[in-house]
């Protein structure tokens, strides 16, 4: 007795479809993810069990290593442009467009104002290099009259004119302050001092979220 042939199915699979699917996975990705910009310093902080979400507007932070050095960063890049125009009248310095224009593509930024214009001539590789360099004096935002060796670095503070005239520029602007879990009590305490010497007394912690290998 013969045995019955069994009739061979095409297995042919069309992936068109599946295809288009992950295309549009893939814009929609891309087009709703928000990237996170590089910090010039690293900054290790404290857990906590807030969930509260940072606006991704209308913001300025304020980063503390754990030296007890400051930097600012702005979300919106008018107001960055805005307020170092501010302080640059505030101690008779004028910036150039081109040098508002590099300003505008800094995310985080901590130098004395008087070597602000010499800073925004460096190229990204040499900004990065000199603000990384922590043991260097003209690192970070002063927060009080600074002299060195070379002369004077700062007249006065210059974090609380940033801040001041931040808050007059933008109405709307948030404070967040990110410190490193290191960093000394006495230099969290002075920039919370100095804000609410201009009546900034809400301001939000950044924090990273507490696990159970934190507790």
């Amino acid at each position: 007795m013969s045995k019955a042939k069994i009739k061979k199915q095409d297995t042919f699979i069309d992936m068109t479809a599946m295809s288009d699917v992950t295309v549009l996975l893939l814009c929609f990705f891309m087009l709703t993810s928000t990237f996170v910009s590089n910090e010039p310093i690293k900054v290790n902080t404290p857990a906590s069990v807030s969930e509260i979400t940072i606006p991704e507007q209308d913001l300025v932070s304020i980063l503390v290593d754990a030296n007890g050095k400051i930097f600012m960063g702005f979300t919106n890049d008018q107001d960055r442009v805005d307020v170092l125009t501010a302080v640059g009248e505030e101690y008779g310095i004028e910036f150039t467009q081109p040098q508002l224009n590099a300003f505008k593509r800094l995310k985080t930024f901590g130098v004395p104002i008087q070597y602000m214009k010499n800073f925004l001539e460096f190229t990204t590789d040499q900004q990065e290099k000199f603000i990384t360099d922590l043991e260097n004096q003209r690192v970070g935002i002063p927060t009080e009259a600074m002299t060195d060796a070379r002369g004077v670095i700062s007249v006065d503070n210059e974090f609380l004119r940033w801040i001041n005239n931040a808050t007059i520029k933008n109405e709307k602007l948030k404070i967040a302050i990110k410190a490193d879990k290191t960093t000394n009590y006495p230099v969290i305490k002075k920039v919370i001092d100095d804000l609410r010497s201009i009546k900034q007394n809400k301001y939000l912690m950044i924090t990273s979220l507490r696990t159970t290998s934190n507790e």
